[in-house]
């Protein structure tokens, strides 16, 4: 399994976290870079934006992986009491 193998080589939840959210912050810094060094339009900066931009799930949804595989005793469970009503 990746997450187990992962998790032994040291990477824990955190550092997928802040991985995410370094992705963010480079998805950003991609787009304003390309736009304004390449010179190529928005369409060139945007493919760039994005691309880096996908990194962010991916580093979130791991970060998720090694969470529960770090905390495989905490069970999640939501009880109707809980929950808040809807009201209109």
């Amino acid at each position: 399994m990746i997450v187990k193998m992962l998790h032994e080589k040291g990477l824990k939840s955190e550092h997928a976290y802040c991985a995410g959210f370094l992705a963010i912050g480079l998805s950003v810094a991609s787009w304003f870079g390309s736009i304004t060094v390449e010179r190529l339009g928005v369409a060139r900066a945007d493919h760039w934006g994005i691309y880096v931009g996908e990194w962010a799930p991916t580093f979130f949804a791991l970060g998720l992986a090694l969470a529960n595989y770090e905390h495989p005793d905490v069970d999640v469970e939501l009880e109707a009491e809980s929950l808040h009503p809807v009201t209109d």
